[in-house]
């Protein structure tokens, strides 16, 4: 009797629970809509957009859902350069290089690097997303923890209903409310997308040509320079100081020549003057990049390391060059606990890596190549099996 008394209590408080998430979610939507009009967007488009919304709980699982490994660059390439999609997008470089070859020369960016986003993005338009684009971006504002940047971008998509880019039934896309060939956010949509075709629409969902011109456009805007590649992979000589790797320590090419870095081929650094900072995101027995002020360009786009050389790596692969030199070796498999288990031990050992947060960032990176200076290790600042090893740590990603 007892259990079914604390069931029916426990139900009765999820409805109240829900009823209550659902009455906060309605109150917010009138608020957003009252902004709307107040902004600029016509009381029809309002009043008949929210008539749509419904709130998505799972859209607010995804938003907190934080991933419990982290992944190892070899895995991040695996997943992403495959042959399949190198090929794939060496037939649509084909297809459509006249289309290319004309917004390169508009907009100054290399039709290989815009098929490689595409293919990141979206899989060459494969999958957008199957979430309604207003639904998602509701959610999201009315959820609370970055509620004002998507209140403005809920806004945004209401623009772009209003301009007529899209219908409503089609405006779907990612559970974070990007959308199209490229997901764009609406903010970027409103700022950068062009009607390239002339059908007197932005159309990112039905028209390549729209949609190649607006990521040209949009890499224009956040700094692409024209005639300058995204990096290269690069080699290193034995006993190189890692302590000059790093994204905040840019050098001449000259300069890292000096250091007898080479291609990857062995061959000598092109002469020119430009800039170029030294990634190992593999650690020292994997490769190493030299990136320009086209990969930072990328990573605008998307604020992760692995993701621009990824791009810049796919970008290659598609104009006709071959898999990496030196390709990274399999990693350990770090959990959010392991990555926290180390940064105590590394602060423990007098190695200051920073909060002890789950989060392998510069501090701890850092921390490390203290570390492994002091171990006698190569110091490239990379938790490889051997630091593991000598700080005592199992991780619980590679467990059987």
């Amino acid at each position: 009797m007892r259990k079914r008394a604390s069931l029916h209590a426990m139900t009765m408080a999820l409805g109240l629970l829900a009823s209550s998430a659902g009455a906060s979610f309605d109150q917010c939507l009138r608020e957003l809509g009252d902004r709307a009009r107040q902004e600029g967007v016509s009381a029809q488009t309002v009043d008949e957009s929210l008539e749509r919304v419904r709130f998505r709980e799972r859209v607010v699982e995804l938003d907190r859902r934080q991933p419990e490994f982290t992944e190892s660059f070899a895995t991040y390439l695996e997943r992403r350069i495959t042959e399949q999609r190198v090929q794939r997008g060496r037939a649509l470089l084909a297809e459509h290089r006249d289309l290319l070859e004309d917004i390169a020369h508009e907009y100054g960016v290399p039709p290989q690097y815009l098929v490689a986003f595409w293919g990141m993005e979206t899989s060459y338009g494969g999958f957008f997303g199957n979430t309604p684009v207003l639904d998602a971006l509701a959610t999201l504002a009315c959820d609370g923890r970055r509620g004002e940047f998507f209140s403005g971008e809920f806004i945004n998509a209401l623009r772009i209903l209003e301009e007529g880019a899209v219908s409503p039934e089609a405006m779907e896309g990612s559970w974070a409310g990007a959308m199209g060939h490229m997901q764009f956010m609406p903010s970027v949509f409103l700022r950068y997308a062009v009607d390239h075709d002339g059908s007197g629409r932005r159309d990112l969902w039905n028209s390549v040509p729209d949609a190649m011109a607006s990521a040209a456009n949009f890499l224009r805007g956040i700094g692409w320079e024209r005639g300058l590649r995204w990096g290269r992979e690069v080699r290193l000589p034995d006993g190189f100081p890692y302590e000059k790797a790093g994204r905040d320590n840019r050098m001449s090419l000259s300069r890292w020549a000096e250091l007898e870095v080479t291609r990857a081929d062995g061959n000598a650094l092109p002469e020119v003057d430009v800039e170029a900072a030294l990634l190992v995101p593999a650690g020292h027995r994997g490769p190493a990049f030299l990136v320009y002020e086209n990969f930072d360009v990328i990573m605008r786009w998307n604020r992760s390391e692995f993701y621009a050389l990824a791009v810049g790596h796919l970008a290659d692969r598609i104009n006709g060059a071959g898999v990496l030199h030196q390709p990274p070796p399999e990693a350990p498999r770090l959990s959010r606990s392991d990555v926290k288990e180390l940064q105590r031990r590394l602060n423990e050992k007098g190695h200051d890596s920073g909060e002890v947060d789950g989060v392998p960032g510069p501090n701890t990176r850092t921390a490390i190549a203290r570390f492994q200076r002091e171990a006698g290790m190569v110091a490239d600042g990379f938790a490889d099996y051997d630091v593991l090893e000598s700080l005592g740590i199992e991780p619980e990603g590679d467990e059987a």
